[in-house]
């Protein structure tokens, strides 16, 4: 999700355009902020997946390919384990991540967002953080009850989560940000030299906001190389004193890490304090975990694109030139966001035409009309001695000439009779390269070339991957 970022005051204040609606879906929240290398990463996770479920205990999560999976999956939308993956290329400094790992997980019962458990701070204390590339502020719930942010969270079985709160006083490596720094705050509007840098994220979603003052600290990462020598970068983060909105529901509870282009956001403090590459990489396995590496450059054998930046935020904008469903061919170009944190993709005509009825031309299965539950337009039943459609092969040529196959361009059954869904959704005024468009890649975002990579990736071994054959 993105937002648009202004100074007022001595707080540095967070609105969002028109498209943040529909960014918001992608990672749960973007926001802006107040205003020798090395590549390190981490393991990010879906709210719904299976080692979400064992480490938080949750249970009676909606089962994947079910109809509250995706009504839940496409509201969020709308409003809102292999190791040294990356330093298996060779990289030279290692990549680094995240001290406590590179996986990643999607959780979805926590957003439908990808997270990853950091940690911060002298003592350290851990995280369990959202990822947005669509905003740039890192910041943690501080100093606050359970009447400002979230604090616990219960299971469906009962079973209460306690989280971390951050505390500046806790820790030895903290420091407030005063209200004249010349880099976040605007010393013309501070009430005196000494003021706190106060911030304020508005999110575009129920009233969602988070508020607070800015705080340096130090962010505990590693080399993802055989050596995992320890890295302790400076950061400035938010420390969260007022959350509102969905934060209050169980939505990034426990935190969000951005990750756009904003000279606030972790990758670009990385690359400003010589730490590693201005460049990450995210990883989208088809079983909801993930990897992610900081000054990961990729490789040479990725396929690329440029990307530009987005007018209102600094987004990761790449322009497609055509669309190849099957036998059909359509040359058309137009830009998209690149958004790993929405579920599902958007498209606006016509694009979302193309697809979805050369699609629905080339299918055999019979398509159901009867759930008008379901958020998408083409779904289809399997026959009774069916076990799998058969699925036309569909990529988009990147601008550049580069193809980019759709390893996951439908959803799981839901009905009894067993079905799929292609899982597409029509958008009416931006185009979102959602995060089902990027399972199966590796997804290097090198920000010092303003490239966009990407590699078949089962996020535990590079190796022998094909993209060109899809398996339902």
């Amino acid at each position: 999700m993105a937002l648009a970022g202004t100074s007022s005051a001595s707080s540095y204040s967070l609105t969002s355009g028109s498209y943040m609606l529909l960014v918001l879906l992608l990672l749960g929240l973007n926001s802006g902020i107040c205003n020798g290398l090395g590549s390190f990463g981490f393991d990010i996770h879906h709210r719904f997946s299976d080692p979400v479920k064992q480490i938080l205990g949750f249970e009676g999560l909606p089962e994947k390919g079910s109809v509250e999976y995706y009504v839940a999956m496409t509201h969020r939308d709308s409003i809102i384990r292999g190791r040294h993956l990356a330093a298996s290329n060779n990289q030279s400094p290692a990549p680094l991540t995240f001290a406590n790992g590179n996986g990643t997980l999607l959780i979805n019962s926590m957003g439908f967002l990808y997270y990853a458990n950091v940690s911060v701070g002298t003592p350290s204390v851990s995280y369990l953080v959202a990822l947005d590339t669509g905003s740039d502020l890192f910041w943690l719930p501080c100093d606050c009850n359970n009447s400002t942010c979230e604090t616990s969270l219960q299971t469906s079985s009962g079973q209460v989560v306690n989280f971390n709160i951050y505390s500046p006083n806790a820790s030895t490596t903290s420091n407030k940000v005063s209200c004249n720094s010349s880099i976040y705050c605007d010393p013309n509007q501070c009430p005196s030299a000494n003021s706190d840098c106060a911030y304020s994220a508005v999110y575009l979603s129920n009233n969602t906001s988070t508020s607070g003052i800015l705080v340096e600290d130090v962010l505990h990462l590693i080399t993802d190389d055989d050596q995992s020598k320890v890295v302790d970068a400076p950061i400035t983060l938010g420390c969260g004193k007022n959350e509102t909105g969905i934060f209050l529901n169980g939505i990034a509870p426990n935190g969000l890490l951005g990750l756009d282009l904003g000279n606030i956001s972790v990758p670009s403090t990385i690359a400003r304090k010589g730490l590693g590459p201005n460049s990450f990489s995210m990883c989208f396995g088809s079983d909801g975990t993930g990897r992610m590496n900081f000054g990961d450059n990729g490789t040479s054998e990725q396929k690329e694109t440029s990307f530009t930046v987005g007018s209102s935020v600094p987004t990761y904008n790449i322009s497609i030139t055509q669309i190849n469903v099957g036998v059909n061919v359509s040359k058309m170009e137009f830009s998209a966001i690149f958004d790993s944190g929405t579920s599902f993709t958007h498209l606006t005509d016509p694009a979302y035409t193309f697809i979805s009825k050369t699609f629905n031309s080339q299918v055999t299965e019979k398509r159901n009309l009867s759930n008008s539950q379901i958020p998408f337009e083409y779904c289809y039943d399997l026959s009774a001695n069916q076990s799998s459609p058969m699925i036309p092969i569909m990529n988009l040529t990147m601008k550049g000439g580069e193809q980019y196959y759709l390893t996951n361009p439908t959803t799981e059954a839901f009905s009894t009779k067993g079905g799929y869904c292609l899982a597409i959704l029509k958008s009416t005024d931006i185009n979102i390269i959602g995060q089902n468009f990027m399972t199966g890649y590796r997804i290097v975002f090198n920000r010092d070339k303003m490239i966009l990579g990407w590699k078949p990736s089962n996020c535990y071994d590079d190796s022998n991957l094909n993209t060109s054959t899809i398996s339902p």
